[in-house]
């Protein structure tokens, strides 16, 4: 046996690392940000499911004979899993102190980079990709970030600029050595679109329309001042590392507080482990117990690490398949079957394409390079990918044990419940063999996700049937399923009825008879989804029928009297999920000539933290170095959604070392009242009303400890009756008082003269506002009652306010500090104060500085997100489509306390002057414009005919199209809030520091508002710097919100600017010629103030509700947007072809940014309206408590041709410069995606003679869409009678 102080060696960025004292529950996320200080890989989740910790691990593998590299998640790393390995972060390629490396400086200079907290984890990415592959294909490039996730920029900028890389990119998208664009001259170039940059030096070649009075740019940044790549340049693999592969591995053994891990090196060895240890868990990528182990708080003393079992990690070709050791990677063995699939005779290949199907869309390039086979296959989830096809297969599993070996067939009797196998406790899965399949065999594999990319299935299959030779009739058939019971099931009474029948019509139609009865599922079964996963049994069932069918009918040379062939209609239901390249158009208008070199306004402007951002160096509030005698809080929250608290016992959670106090409502010095409305507590008392009320928190010298005190933590309930959807609120009557009505006109009259008239309603779902970095606050008590807090806020002032408040202290005691944000969209405005709150308390009452960073599961639980809405609806219209009367009523759930159509025509848009159902009259009305532009840039019409076409030419694929405009009031609604502030100093030598009222999440405000300062004082920015918001310089600041925050602090950067040159007037007089420094010294030795304060406050603000009179917005914001989608009838999917966007952003500060807002907030109204569902069980518990259940949109979510045009001379003569607001309007425009969906389902419901209108609620969720496309293969699987069962979830 080893000893148990093994030394653990490794190396982090070429540095060796000796560690003596290893806790196997201590990640390398954890170990790289608390041990090293390498706060550059972030967490983002800490379930694998976002990316933002992606590091890459390099080894000298010995069974390939070769150096590896390739992306891991950080966050499930286990620490004791590098022994002999060199792992490279962010801080390691490269820095803005010494040198950005190619990827680090693409994606900063392609604007790729907005908050910067996903930034590492796609360099990483991409890094690695490069080492593996110099010279990418588009293709590669986009799956590499199939684990990666991004909530601001849309995703298109990070693969613009990554395509620079690719071996393919095509068009170089704009100037290049100064010879215009790279496809000019070539004679195929004959598309009339855009030519993608600027042709000859004249231009765009859009500027040579008739229409265009501004000249128009595609380029927001130059390829040809790229670094270039040198793959010879990059570091090497640590010399130290390959000496110890000549040299036999010793078994290691690390003992933590908890666990023990053994890494044997024989398979004796690990037979003997597994023998003194029968329940121990054998991990090789640790993406499952990992997961368990923290966010189920499942523990396991021993584990056992077989990554270095020579049998293990084998790869043998035999007679009858290729048999994989089971510590295999996904990503070997899928290396493995491609180069098999190349070299095999098709017929042969057919179940090793099936498996490679699946892992395809298995998890992203993290998670599949880390996983093993054999333990996806032992984790016996119910919903696995790859279980149902080696089960289909038939696949041989070889066990061994201190017994003996034996090799089974994984068939419907492997799974014996549900996370169980037959494995005896001391048995192990030493090897997988996958069969060769046969001719006249044929196999199919099928999954349906929420979302394509990364994400777990809903329903999986593998199916395969073997043809007596020479005829149609079935010799033998497998339908295996997963996502349909606790385990993997074979299909065995429908497979055993369909033997020795002929492979046509009628069979389908037992088949798919057989199979709705076979699989059945009880309304309540967990998951819920029910009609929607007994409709894709069938569904897959046809699709592998078809396919069959089309290949039967291939190798059978046509030959009708043996085969059907697939009618040509049908043929697009066995086409493979394919997406193409994103293919892309931005244009902007130029600034106009003359315009001074220095003068940023108006001009592509990088954002300013972008590099650091890419290099790791941009500090977020969790990067902040630890204090002496930090600790740690973990909140304690309600399990229950309303209920009596009776006891909080504490014994338990004393007993975790490093335990210090318990933290509740007996420990708030001031008030407990809190929240916007001072209807929230700061900690629960006596009653608690959601679940994730804050009762309480642990404070720990560690997170770890925190954590696992505050889960011993004991609270006893007496059960109260929770309201948790709309519907139960509007039964008993359960409404926040401020009820708002708005009235215009006689809605009777309207009716009066309407020809139709429609009612109905329409329920849109909530949103979690997802921002990558979770809320954090660090809160430092100091003398007299002060506090210093860094927090994660768009709100310092309620933040500052709300912890005075708690603490007893006035306002004046408490620092609020924010340098940046991973993120906000909203989400921050008001809801970090719960957590700030309770830090502070902890802090005054410990005198410590305490920390807490929610993670993820915690904060979507705690924070709460965008509120879902029932709508109820009565329209009137007349005959051509005029809208003469709405009557429209809104219920919106929020929650426990009350903090914050396709069919339309161009003869119901506004017109100039018009006044909106609230009075205000509509001056500078650009929608109609961007309408036409819109219409004309999209090619609406001629692409409708061929969209008609198509779904005339398909019937189980079909496409939509619709065309959304939006009008989107700027201001906040709350008229005092309409106010900013600003500070400006300028230094002896001329540097200026410019701080304002406004926090940095991501859209480039700091960015905006040194461009505004440089035009004003008519210098560099290179001259400006902002170092944070704090409460400390500019008080009483407005929340970063409502898209204003550009408006309302650029007039007061602008103002205390002008201030200063005021005062240089006469010094600038005396002497013209000089320069800024000049100046400045000679004010200072004048004795002239060259600091200044600035002040705006957004004029005639006000409206009454009751008199439906005022002016609530200073203005609108306005935009049009085309969208074109592919639906699968069968399965619900979706595929976003193509969108259009032209936005009326006045005269854009940075185009740059401004392009990106759009791109960003359109993608993110992709996920509301077609992805994004919160899902609730009846007692108000969320189940989507993170990225594993919550589906934000992922890089092949976004439009595959994604054009977006800023609406050209339309100066804003309301906002700083002749701007406009562009943060959230438009959000809206991607309504054009969820019509263009209902569109074509319009199209898939006329087939089957249903012409009637229907109704489809948000988000289009794949089993909304499928559910919509009624057919024969719905009709055998009818619903429950609701109210005769228990839904899993309900509807909010």
């Amino acid at each position: 046996m080893a000893s148990e102080k093994d030394e653990l060696v490794f190396f982090v960025n070429g540095k060796k690392v000796v560690e003596k004292n290893v806790d196997p529950e201590t990640s390398l996320l954890t170990y790289l940000r608390r041990k090293l200080g390498l706060c550059g890989t972030k967490l983002g989740c800490g379930e694998g499911g976002c990316g933002a910790c992606t590091v890459m691990i390099s080894k000298f593998d010995n069974f390939q004979k070769k150096i590896i590299h390739y992306s891991a998640n950080a966050c499930l790393f286990p620490i004791c899993a590098l022994h002999h390995v060199a792992v490279t972060t962010i801080e390691g390629i490269g820095s803005t102190k010494t040198r950005l490396h190619p990827v680090q400086e693409r994606i900063a200079k392609s604007h790729g980079s907005q908050c910067g907290f996903c930034t590492p984890g796609i360099v990483m990415s991409m890094y690695t990709l490069l080492r593996n592959h110099p010279e990418p294909k588009m293709e590669e490039i986009e799956d590499a970030f199939q684990g990666n996730l991004c909530r601001c920029t849309g995703y298109r900028p990070i693969l613009e600029g990554y395509r620079t890389f690719a071996r393919d990119r095509g068009c170089c998208g704009g100037k290049v050595n100064g010879l215009g664009c790279c496809m000019t001259g070539k004679e195929n170039n004959v598309d009339q679109k855009c030519c993608g940059g600027k042709a000859n030096g004249s231009g765009c070649c859009m500027n040579e329309k008739e229409y265009n009075t501004a000249l128009i740019s595609t380029t927001l940044f130059n390829p040809s001042e790229f670094i270039p790549l040198d793959a010879t340049q990059e570091p090497i693999f640590p010399p130290e590392l390959l000496t110890h592969n000549n040299q036999p591995r010793k078994q290691l053994c690390f003992k933590g507080e908890r666990v023990a891990w053994f890494q044997p090196s024989t398979l004796k060895e690990l037979v003997a482990l597994k023998a003194q240890y029968p329940s121990a868990k054998l991990v090789v990528g640790n993406t499952e117990v990992g997961i368990e182990m923290r966010l189920k708080n499942m523990l396991y003393p021993v584990i056992i690490a077989p990554a270095w079992i020579p049998e293990m990690n084998s790869v043998q070709h035999t007679e009858e398949g290729i048999r994989f050791g089971a510590s295999c990677t996904l990503s070997h063995t899928e290396e493995v079957l491609r180069k098999a699939v190349a070299q095999l005779p098709p017929y042969k290949s057919e179940v090793f394409h099936a498996v490679l199907e699946q892992l395809r869309w298995f998890a992203g390039p993290q998670i599949r390079n880390v996983a093993a086979l054999g333990g996806n296959i032992m984790t016996a989830s119910p919903i696995s990918d790859l279980n149902p096809v080696l089960m289909a297969s038939g696949s041989k599993l070889t066990l061994v044990s201190n017994e003996g070996s034996r090799t089974i067939k994984m068939d419907e009797n492997f799974f014996t419940g549900y996370r169980k196998t037959v494995l005896k406790p001391q048995e192990i899965l030493l090897s997988v063999e996958i069969p060769y399949s046969r001719k006249d065999e044929y196999f199919s594999a099928f999954k349906q996700a929420s979302r394509r990319e990364d994400d777990i299935a809903i329903v999986t299959c593998g199916m395969r049937v073997l043809f007596q030779e020479g005829t149609n009739r079935i010799q033998e058939i497998k339908l295996s399923y997963g996502g349909m019971a606790p385990t993997t099931v074979l299909a065995g009474k429908t497979c055993q009825g369909l033997i020795g029948r002929e492979w046509e019509e009628k069979l389908l139609q037992e088949a798919c008879r057989m199979l709705a009865s076979e699989m059945d599922l009880p309304p309540s079964v967990p998951g819920g989804m029910v009609d929607f996963r007994r409709t894709l049994v069938l569904s897959f069932f046809f699709k592998f029928y078809l396919t069959v069918l089309q290949k039967r009918s291939l190798q059978l040379n046509g030959n009708n009297n043996l085969c059907d062939e697939v009618p040509s209609r049908y043929a697009s239901a066995t086409e493979l999920f394919h997406k193409d390249p994103v293919n892309n158009v931005q244009l902007f208008q130029e600034v106009p000539a003359g315009q001074s070199i220095e003068d940023m306004v108006g001009r592509p402007l990088v954002h300013l933290s972008a590099a650091k951002q890419a290099s790791g160096e941009a500090i977020y509030c969790d990067d902040i170095p630890r204090y002496e005698n930090e600790l740690y809080l973990t909140l304690v929250t309600s399990t229950k959604a309303h209920a009596k608290l009776i006891s909080v016992d504490t014994t338990e959670a004393q007993n975790v070392p490093g335990f210090v106090c318990f933290v509740s409502v007996d420990d708030i010095p001031g008030s407990n009242t809190t929240g916007i409305n001072n209807d929230e507590t700061v900690f629960a008392k006596d009653t608690v009303t959601c679940v994730g009320h804050i009762i309480g928190g642990v404070l720990a010298d560690t997170q770890e400890h925190s954590r696992r005190a505050a889960r011993a933590v004991k609270i006893t309930y007496e059960d109260l009756v929770p309201i948790v959807t709309i519907q139960e609120a509007i039964e008993k009557k359960s409404f926040f008082k401020l009820i708002r009505k708005i009235e215009k006109g006689s809605v009777k009259k309207g009716f009066e003269e309407a020809d139709h008239i429609v009612d109905g309603e329409i329920y849109i779902g909530g949103q979690e506002h997802f921002y990558l970095e979770t809320h954090c606050t660090i809160a430092v008590p100091k003398e007299d009652g002060e506090m210093e807090l860094f927090v994660s806020t768009q709100n310092l002032t309620k933040t500052q306010e709300f912890v005075a408040n708690a603490l007893g202290v006035p306002s004046n005691r408490i620092v609020v500090r924010v340098k940046r944000m991973g993120g906000g969209f909203g989400g921050k405005e008001t809801r970090n104060t719960i957590l700030s709150t309770a830090v502070a308390v902890a802090a005054a009452k410990t005198g410590h500085p305490v920390r807490c960073m929610l993670d993820r599961d915690e904060d979507m639980l705690i924070s709460g997100g965008r509120h879902p809405f029932l709508g109820q609806y009565k329209v009137g219209f007349k005959k051509n489509g005029r809208i003469t009367s709405l009557d429209v009523v809104y219920y919106s759930n929020g929650g426990n306390c009350a903090d914050l159509s396709h069919g339309v025509r161009k003869l119901n848009l506004y017109n100039e002057g018009d006044l909106t159902h609230f009075n205000q009259k509509l001056e500078g009305f650009t929608v109609r414009r961007c309408w036409e532009e819109c219409l004309v840039n999209s090619d609406y019409h001629s692409r409708r005919k061929l969209i008609d076409e198509f779904n005339q030419q398909n019937r189980w694929k079909k496409r939509g199209m619709a065309i959304i405009p939006t009008k989107f009031g700027i201001s906040f609604t709350v008229p005092f809030l309409n106010q900013a502030g600003a500070l400006v100093h300028v230094y002896t030598d001329g540097s200026v520091l410019l701080t304002h009222g406004g926090t940095e999440m991501g859209q480039g405000l700091h960015t905006k508002m040194i461009q505004v300062a440089s035009r004003t004082l008519g210098i560099p920015t290179s001259k400006i710097y902002i170092s944070e918001t704090s409460t400390n310089t500019v008080p009483n600041t407005s929340p970063t919100a409502a898209s204003v925050s550009a408006d309302i602090n650029g007039m007061a950067v602008l103002n205390a600017c002008e201030t200063i040159l005021k005062r240089l007037e006469p010094i600038k007089s005396a002497k013209p010629k000089g320069s800024w420094e000049d100046w400045v010294s000679a004010a200072y030795c004048n004795c002239v103030s060259l600091s200044a304060t600035g002040f705006y406050r957004i004029p005639d603000l006000g409206y009454d509700y009751e008199k439906n009179e005022g002016k609530p917005f200073c203005y609108f914001s306005y935009g049009a947007a085309c969208s074109e989608v592919e639906i699968d009838c069968l399965t619900g999917d979706h595929k976003n072809l193509r969108t259009d966007i032209v936005m009326d952003v006045g005269t854009s500060l940075n185009p740059a940014i401004d392009i990106g807002q759009i791109e960003g907030a359109f993608v993110q109204g992709i996920g509301l309206f077609t992805l994004e569902e919160l899902r609730y069980s009846p007692e108000g518990n969320l189940y989507t408590r993170g990225p594993g259940m919550y589906k934000i949109p992922a890089f092949g979510d976004i439009p595959t041709e994604f054009h977006v045009s800023l609406l050209r001379d339309c100066p804003n003569s309301k906002a700083i410069y002749s701007s406009k607001a562009v943060g959230e309007p438009p959000l809206f425009l991607s309504a054009s995606v969820f019509y263009a969906i209902k569109d074509a389902i319009v199209s898939a419901r006329a087939e089957s003679g249903l012409k009637e209108p229907f109704r489809l609620d948000s988000p289009a969720t794949p089993e909304r869409i499928r559910n919509a496309c009624v057919d024969s293969f719905t009709k055998l699987c009818p619903s429950a009678e609701p109210g005769t069962f228990k839904p899993w979830s309900v509807r909010v």
